[in-house]
């Protein structure tokens, strides 16, 4: 008995590029996020600080001299 197969046919699949105005809106959120994120973990203490007391250096004390930040 032969067995015969038939090879799958190869399909081609085009990309579609996205808009900028669907990208833009993203790219403006996280650039912001990332630039408060930096914020918190760089400058957030001393005369900078928006949040009083330790709380927040402790809990990116480790991130700081992760990223190369000075903190003591």
């Amino acid at each position: 008995m032969a067995q015969s197969t038939a090879a799958p046919t190869p399909t081609t699949q085009t990309l579609t590029p996205l808009p900028l105005r669907a990208i833009a809106p993203w790219a403006v959120f996280f650039g912001v996020l990332m630039l408060v994120l930096i914020y918190f973990v760089g400058a957030e203490q001393g005369a900078t600080a928006l949040v009083s007391g330790e709380g927040v250096h402790e809990w990116v004390h480790d991130a700081r001299h992760l990223l190369g930040f000075p903190c003591h």
